[in-house]
């Protein structure tokens, strides 16, 4: 370390503290051999590399940011992505055609062409584009958008419409990866670079909005006999491919069927899961040590059942999950919905949500989650190509993770989620600073 003292960013319930910087920590020699209390980091034993943390850019967000004021839009695209004003998000998700975040269903085909003659996305350019495209300038040449499709368009699925679940018809599965490019190639002559897709948001779940059931075999049948070679076919090769894109309780058989066939499991990038089942971290560990080769990505979470506001319970649910993830080989983290209206919408169906940002539509204010502040600990502060470093705590009162960012700095995560306040000793290298964390509240520690 170059440094003898530590930064601390703390946020608190009933406090102030909005990532707020407090008074310093100084390192002193551990001269008494300290036992009790302690936290502490091994910096030369190493895991899991960070693509990047951020949330997905819907139509719902785009439509909400839309009745904003010019001043309150900026304000939440700087919330976001400004690496120093915001929270420094540099990686989003996207849909392929509509998501029950849109204002209704809609795909890039009209009636049933096979030969996707009418492809056009002109429903995106209208406002989720428009979007993406003040994100990706915010933050430059490291911004990475992946995109999911939650339904085929109605004419290639069992039950003919885009809600209700139904499957994809074998007829059309070469039509179906045929979009996909498409998709790619139309956003490319936007301007914007899709990183990544994965093959079917909650290819589990029959809802009443827009989805489509894939069984693990097909979805990585789908891959290797056709999307993974229209790709190839297109000169997309680089486009990286994700499978599963539910929850974490099926990541395990979802990753076992798709990576043990090695025809497309050369095509398959990594896994993606959800957190709507719990917390099943156990099952990530599970995934790495047997694939050690794929990647493991957080793609979606949010708060169900409309709007939260205030609710502290909120961001420390986020922050228990994001640091369950990383210390269990998670390489990205995107959460849902940017921003919602003062509803937890629009949604085509109801389903309203809570989110980190609400634009009040009708207020014309902006109002800030305690899920913008936690995620904003550890998206902030550990950047990407950040490699997560081990660490140890003395209680399981507190959770903790430590990462080595590209630049020789540490940046490690605490908090407590109980109602007293927890005293610890950050100890590294033969050094020690102690302090402590209020009730309820999370802090990132930062030096080097």
């Amino acid at each position: 370390m170059n440094t003898t003292k530590v930064r601390v960013i703390q946020t608190a319930k009933d406090t102030g503290d909005r990532l707020s910087e407090q008074q310093a920590l100084s390192f002193h020699p551990d001269s008494d051999g300290r036992e009790n209390e302690l936290i502490n980091i091994y910096e030369d034993v190493e895991y899991q590399t960070i693509d990047g943390f951020g949330g997905a850019l819907t139509e719902a967000s785009a439509v909400t940011l839309a009745k904003l004021s010019p001043e309150k839009q900026q304000e939440i695209i700087d919330a976001y992505f400004h690496p120093e004003h915001g929270i420094g998000y540099t990686l989003c998700r996207s849909h392929i055609q509509s998501c029950d975040f849109s204002t209704g269903n809609y795909a890039y085909v009209e009636g049933e062409d096979p030969e996707l003659t009418t492809f056009n996305i002109t429903r995106d350019q209208e406002n989720l584009l428009p979007m993406i495209k003040r994100a990706a300038s915010s933050v430059g040449e490291s911004f990475k958008l992946f995109s999911s499709p939650w339904s085929p368009p109605a004419f290639m699925k069992t039950n003919g419409e885009m809600n209700n679940g139904g499957q994809l018809k074998p007829e059309y599965r070469e039509a179906w990866a045929n979009l996909f490019v498409k998709y790619i190639q139309a956003y490319a002559a936007e301007g914007i670079d899709i990183w990544a897709v994965s093959v079917q948001n909650e290819a589990k779940a029959k809802q009443i909005w827009d989805s489509c059931i894939y069984t693990a075999e097909e979805e990585k049948d789908f891959v290797r006999d056709y999307l993974g070679p229209a790709l190839e076919a297109a000169g997309l090769s680089h486009i990286k491919i994700m499978v599963w894109d539910h929850n974490k309780e099926r990541v395990y058989e979802h990753a076992k069927a798709a990576f043990e066939d090695q025809e497309a499991s050369k095509y398959i990038w990594g896994i993606c899961f959800h957190w709507y089942s719990g917390d099943h971290f156990e099952a990530l560990s599970a995934v790495h040590d047997r694939f050690p080769d794929k990647k493991l990505f957080f793609s979606e979470g949010c708060q169900e059942g409309g709007v939260h506001l205030g609710s502290w319970a909120t961001g420390e649910r986020y922050g228990h999950d994001i640091m369950g993830n990383l210390n269990h080989w998670t390489s990205s983290w995107t959460d849902w919905n940017i921003v919602l209206d003062e509803q937890g919408g629009p949604n085509h169906v109801g389903n309203f949500c809570d989110a980190p940002i609400i634009g009040d539509t009708v207020k014309d204010e902006v109002i800030y989650e305690s899920s913008y502040y936690y995620i904003g600990h550890f998206s902030k502060y550990i950047r990407p190509g950040a490699v997560r470093i081990a660490s140890s705590k003395y209680s399981d009162k507190l959770e903790t993770t430590a990462f080595r960012n590209t630049d020789g700095t540490y940046a490690v995560v605490v908090m407590n989620r109980t109602d007293a306040a927890l005293p610890y000793t950050l100890r590294m290298q033969g050094q020690l600073a102690e302090s402590e964390i209020p009730a309820h509240a999370i802090q990132t520690l930062l030096f080097g």
